[in-house]
């Protein structure tokens, strides 16, 4: 094989059979760049998954503090004469227990003379409020006459809920010496 003789190799021939530095170092930073990049939308995506957190929380919790509640009231007499107490045996019936309500009881008499006490003492003056403290309480009224006696005892959070209960006693229309029966829930008098 006369006449073909070896030619030395190009540049570009060199360059693609071993990789120059310059493209080492090419391959190198672009790797760099991506790695960098990628670094960057994931933080990217980290900031912003935590300032759309951030942004839809609401500062205020909702917790809710007023329930609605109920008086039980235990049947009550009737008839009451003069000087007789009546016990009127109550219990507070809660829907929900939310620790700072507190309880106030005060009653109005419209017809009739007698006092209101509570079972630790406490003689009621009309329409004065009283704080209540336990749930099951206890109250007493003393007639101080023959005729009709008819009061009402409203029971009221600090939420403005209230309860009212209605008493009716020697009621002219009630022919029977029995217990009137109170409902729980309804607490005008029902004959028997």
């Amino acid at each position: 094989m006369q006449g073909l003789e070896r030619v030395p190799a190009t540049d570009n021939e060199k360059t693609e059979k071993q990789p120059s530095k310059n493209r080492r170092t090419m391959n190198i930073l672009n790797n760099r760049n991506k790695r960098t990049s990628i670094f960057k939308a994931v933080a990217l995506c980290l900031i912003a998954a935590m300032s759309f957190t951030l942004v839809s929380c609401d500062d205020d919790m909702d917790i809710q503090q007023s329930y609605p509640f109920t008086v039980e009231v235990m049947p009550v007499p009737n008839k009451v004469v003069k000087g007789q107490t009546v016990e009127i045996r109550c219990e507070l019936k809660k829907e929900g227990d939310f620790s700072g309500t507190l309880y106030t009881i005060r009653y109005f008499q419209f017809e009739g003379e007698g006092s209101l006490k509570m079972d630790n003492g406490i003689t009621f003056l009309p329409n004065d409020r009283y704080l209540l403290e336990n749930e099951k309480f206890r109250l007493y009224y003393t007639a101080a006459g023959d005729e009709a006696h008819n009061f009402i005892v409203v029971v009221e959070d600090n939420f403005s809920n209230s309860y009212e209960l209605e008493f009716d006693f020697n009621n002219r229309n009630v022919k029977d010496d029995d217990l009137t029966i109170v409902p729980i829930g309804n607490f005008s008098p029902l004959l028997k």
